[in-house]
């Protein structure tokens, strides 16, 4: 999905980063809001920008680790995805929650 999209946007440099980000925020739902259902979103809600999302009924905030976790492999994603995105944010809803980063688009001139 998010490659199909981003190359029909004719943004294929931004590929390889926007999978990294966007299996980050689907790994994160699946460990964290262990609920059966989650939904993935890829938007150009302008023209400078790409956004990645996903949606769930959980409404635990996911959070930044900026210790190195001693020797635990997992629990680094959100830092990939604050390393790999320009910006990154939770949307909190009545029935869960949106968590979503954004990669920005060089503008043709």
């Amino acid at each position: 999905l998010v490659r199909t999209a981003l190359s029909a946007w004719h943004q294929d440099d931004l590929i390889d980063d926007a999978l990294n980000v966007i299996t980050e925020l689907v790994s994160n739902a699946v460990d964290h809001a262990r609920l059966p259902s989650i939904r993935i979103i890829v938007a150009r809600p302008s023209n400078g920008w790409i956004r990645l999302g996903v949606v769930d009924r959980s409404r635990v905030m996911p959070e930044l680790r900026t210790n190195s976790n001693g020797d635990q492999i997992r629990g680094r994603g959100l830092v990939l995805v604050d390393a790999l995105s320009d910006r990154w944010g939770t949307d909190l809803h009545r029935w869960g929650k949106t968590v979503w980063a954004e990669l920005k688009v060089e503008v043709e001139r």
